[in-house]
């Protein structure tokens, strides 16, 4: 079902006197090229090791924050690669891969060289994704061959498609958000800006507004599909950030100068057997950061401003208790960063399921940081940055609303939906919670899956569940032609939560909706084919591991023989969830703030792995 991808650019083997050097061409030249080639499809598709990307990333990293990182700082004196780390991480590693490849390739690393790169080819690009919501940078050939020292006279920063972008269109809901002085006085300021921060953190918030403690939730959201909803409490105020601040684009003072040293002498990095000049680098950065890409990668001048805003807003409302679900991505690692000099308590919960090799960035910068299980707290150990960080461990908010859910009603739902695509509903169902990879990548998934439901015993039907911020259109192609098995598509409204406690298994690759599956029963098959990275909830004996087809196959038989049961041990390694961990984030909340007022230490009284306050007595606390 796969189309054929075609490159755009092909790399070959050329002199210039006797040095080799390798000269990035057009493809349709490379028929009549008889010196050694590959196009550069070709070359991104050949295998590199994870951990030694990784390795390199960190190396590059800690190089660029080393050579760059005071250069440009905000007001508040967040430096930029402190805000930025996790966009600037994601296109290094972009840079990595392609260098290790370049280093894979047989031709190359028997006769390596300088590379030159196509004139007039952007340096950074997009990479294609289903996602609505992120921008899925990437460096071009182009690019790396500027980041190892070639001249680019006639190469514009971005590509063409990348410039045709342009940042969200400023809310005209917000226009009277930038003046915070008429927001009430509240005991917490928390911070959203995705549906699934909303789910996690207004659930918390109302919970203290019943006990009497007012909060505000500032909603910075530029996608109108990641809104808040209103608050069902009058103590919660929803605040809007002003988007015309999340939008604004410009220079990077600091980061851009009009000469650089000719050999890149002040400073480089090696990746294998390749030089990076930290110059260039950090030139591809301040031109990553010039654009505005909304609320998940916001633009420097984006962030500068947003930083000015809070600052009124926490004077103005003078909280307690700053309440994140993300303090890594750039505006939570910004809001961290502001509430501290603002002398506010951070409280961080866990969002998603850490597993090393995925995080963007192993860093957690609150005061107090809540995680979802067991296996958990070792990460949040080695991650924390804050001096008096403590962890605790106390589910996930937004899993309380699993205890309603309808499995009679979900499961009607699915039926109809599989019925209506093939005049008869199959005798099981599975759910592919789907999650927004690029198209190919998806194909390669979906393949594995179909061929493992047309080789199970009994009917199997499939229903894909969109990632809320997937772009519909992607499924198209993934759908197979003659019906079988039958396959469809959920309302992206509905989601995987809302057909999950109705499915007789879920396949998941990192989607949290595999642990919701887990919490509620539901087996689940985790696809871990070759460059995925999974949730590891296999190694927890919480999901079965199927890597091919056939690996579907033999779980979805065992699912159908009844013998899926996950015991207790695992779910709790993965989360410790008994439906209350709404009450539990805002009894911590409220104990910090009563530590503050009686100007006495927390955790004074309370042993390294002794039990919470929690009167249910499920969750820990580890300093």
């Amino acid at each position: 079902m796969s189309t054929v991808k075609r490159s755009a650019l092909g790399l070959v083997r050329t002199f210039v006197g006797e040095q080799i050097v390798w000269a990035l061409v057009g493809e349709a030249s490379l028929q009549r090229i008889t010196a050694a080639h590959i196009t550069t499809l070709d070359l991104e598709a050949l295998p590199v090791e994870r951990t030694e990307v990784d390795r390199y990333v960190s190396d590059v990293m800690c190089a660029l924050e080393t050579y760059s990182s005071q250069r440009a700082e905000t007001p508040g004196g967040a430096s930029w690669l402190y805000v930025q780390h996790v966009p600037i991480r994601r296109l290094v590693t972009q840079l990595v891969r392609k260098l290790l490849a370049l280093s894979a390739w047989p031709e190359f690393a028997t006769t390596p060289g300088p590379l030159t790169l196509a004139p007039y080819e952007g340096l950074l690009g997009l990479r294609d994704s289903s996602s609505r919501e992120y921008r899925t940078y990437t460096v071009t050939w182009s690019g790396v061959a500027y980041a190892l020292g070639a001249q680019a006279t006639h190469n514009p920063a971005r590509s063409a498609r990348l410039r045709k972008l342009t940042a969200p269109h400023p809310d005209s809901r917000c226009a009277d958000a930038a003046i915070p002085s008429a927001v009430p006085a509240a005991e917490v300021v928390a911070l959203s800006w995705s549906s699934r921060h909303a789910q996690t953190l207004l659930p918390v918030l109302e919970q203290l507004a019943g006990k009497g403690r007012p909060s505000v939730l500032v909603d910075l959201a530029t996608d109108l599909a990641e809104r808040c909803p209103a608050p069902s409490n009058r103590s919660v105020t929803l605040w809007p950030a002003p988007s015309a601040a999340l939008t604004a684009s410009g220079t990077v003072p600091g980061l851009w100068s009009d000469s650089e040293e000719p050999t890149g002498a002040d400073g480089t990095v090696q990746v294998g057997i390749h030089t990076v000049r930290l110059d260039r680098l950090e030139r591809l950065a301040a031109a990553l950061l010039e654009e505005s890409g909304g609320c998940t990668q916001p633009s420097w001048q984006a962030v500068v401003r947003v930083e000015e805003w809070l600052d009124e807003l926490l004077d103005t409302v003078r909280p307690h208790t700053m309440l994140l679900s993300n303090d890594i991505s750039p505006l939570g690692a910004l809001a961290a960063h502001a509430a501290e000099r603002h002398g506010a308590i951070t409280v961080n919960v866990q969002h998603g399921a850490w597993i090393p090799e995925s995080v963007a960035w192993p860093a957690l910068h609150s005061r107090h940081i809540v995680v979802m299980g067991d296996r958990d707290v070792a990460a949040a150990k080695a991650w924390v940055r804050h001096p008096k960080a403590e962890i605790h461990v106390l589910g996930q908010p937004r899993f309380d609303a699993l205890a309603g859910l309808g499995r009679a009603v979900q499961r009607c739902y699915l039926q109809k939906l599989l019925g209506a695509s093939n005049g008869h509903s199959p005798e099981r169902i599975v759910v592919w919670a789907c999650q927004p990879f690029g198209p190919e990548r998806l194909q390669a998934q979906a393949d594995i899956i179909l061929d493992g439901l047309r080789r199970a015993r009994g009917r199997w039907g499939l229903v894909i569940a969109p990632h809320p911020v997937q772009e519909g259109h992607v499924f198209d192609r993934l759908l197979p032609k003659g019906g079988m098995p039958p396959v469809a598509v959920a309302d992206s409204r509905v989601g995987a939560r809302g057909c999950l406690a109705g499915a007789d298994a879920v396949v998941s690759v990192s989607s949290t909706c595999g642990i919701e599956a887990v919490l509620l029963d539901v087996p689940v098959l985790e696809l871990n084919r070759l460059g995925d990275r999974t949730l590891g909830l296999a190694e927890h004996a919480a999901a079965h591991r199927c890597r091919t087809a056939s690996d579907v196959t033999g779980a979805l038989d065992l699912v159908s023989r009844g013998n899926t049961r996950v015991p207790r041990e695992a779910r709790d390694a993965v989360c410790r969830w008994r439906g209350h961990s709404v009450a539990d984030v805002a009894q911590l909340i409220m104990r910090q703030a009563e530590a503050v007022h009686s100007h006495t230490e927390p955790t004074d009284h309370q042993p390294e792995g002794a039990v919470s306050g929690s009167p249910r007595s499920e969750g820990a606390t580890i300093r």
